[in-house]
């Protein structure tokens, strides 16, 4: 049975270490990271590798592809994808902002396909408020709900498209945060009924997503000792009033908001009711302390990660990848509208 975590690994290839550990620790899944990305074929030969660790030619491999300041696949090799709220900027009208947003959805699945990366760390749900720490920033699609919820949906269906799973994040929400969450543990006071309001609503609006990332954000209004991460009461919210069905997935346990080894956060991610513990910095020394607490992935949790993969489509949609980047370039330029230009779907992908 595989285990209900997802490691990263410390450089282009696997080392030794890294190929036993895996095979004997099983876990559900692998993201990449810049230090992991060369070439198309160095990340096709490792993606490859990473799989027969496990011996699961399906197995999930993770990146975070946002665009922007977010992107680990980058030039030469591949193309600067814009941040979330260029889309809206470069539009004329929402749905321009819109088919643009869906667009740049299904090329980055096209470009991460390719590779054998079948899961991207995006959309971007946070509704930022004035004042909060600019980790979020210029990631979030608009600065309100409204507007954020169509660009979202549409960047995580031109994902799907193209056969890449999108992850939402960060659950319940992270964009009233006055800290960066990598470094430090935010601490948001808001009352519950503007939480309702603002920051929950892109969530609800997306529940119907494969996977979910939670925050590392303590919410005093929900749970006023614990983070989202390792809280009943925030996973408890997350499924019953944010509707969330699918499958739920840590933030970086190595990340600086939360206290306690390694092995105290995975085991309060998965008492809490996270689904799969993540953790991202190939610290070999690390990820055999979580590994030490995580048991397999069973039950409730294996059948929302076997439903999330599921979704994956095998046949993607017909690109004409050429047309497509034009497209894209004079969309972003403000020269076309949504109702002109050459078709995107003329040949297969």
């Amino acid at each position: 049975m595989r285990s209900a975590a997802v490691y990263g690994c410390s450089g282009h290839r696997l080392t030794a270490d890294e190929r036993a550990f895996f095979k004997d620790a099983r876990p559900w899944g692998f993201i990449l990271f810049r230090r992991n990305i060369d070439s198309p074929d160095q990340v096709r030969t490792l993606t490859q590798a990473l799989r027969e660790t496990v011996g699961d030619a399906d197995a999930p491999v993770l990146v975070d592809q946002e665009g922007g300041r977010v992107q680990r696949l980058g030039p030469p090799h591949w193309p600067k994808y814009p941040p979330a709220n260029a889309y809206l900027k470069a539009a004329n009208d929402p749905l321009t902002a819109r088919e643009l947003a869906r667009l740049g959805g299904r090329l980055m699945a096209h470009d991460l396909r390719a590779v054998g990366i079948t899961v991207d760390c995006a959309p971007v749900l946070d509704a930022p408020v004035p004042g909060a720490h600019d980790i979020i920033g210029d990631r979030a699609f608009a600065d309100s709900p409204a507007g954020l919820i169509p660009l979202a949906r549409a960047q995580a269906e031109g994902l799907m498209a193209g056969g890449v799973l999108p992850v939402i994040k960060h659950m319940p929400g992270h964009g009233r945060a006055f800290a960066d969450s990598h470094k430090d543990l935010p601490v948001v006071e808001t009352p519950l009924k503007e939480l309702e309001a603002w920051d929950f609503p892109p969530f609800r609006a997306l529940s119907d997503m494969p996977i979910a990332m939670t925050a590392h954000v303590v919410f005093t209004a929900i749970d006023p000792k614990r983070p989202a991460t390792v809280s009943n009461k925030a996973v408890r919210l997350m499924r019953d009033r944010l509707g969330f069905s699918g499958l739920i997935l840590t933030d970086d346990l190595s990340m600086q908001a939360l206290s306690g080894t390694l092995a105290e956060r995975a085991a309060g991610a998965l008492k809490a009711g996270c689904d799969i513990v993540l953790h991202c910095n190939g610290d070999l020394t690390e990820m055999r302390q979580i590994a030490g607490v995580v048991g397999a992935l069973k039950g409730q949790a294996k059948r929302r990660a076997d439903a999330a993969v599921g979704r994956l489509v095998r046949e993607v949609e017909p690109l004409d990848e050429a047309a497509a980047r034009a497209r894209f370039a004079a969309m972003l330029a403000g020269r076309l509208d949504a109702k002109r230009g050459p078709d995107v779907g003329e040949a297969q992908a």
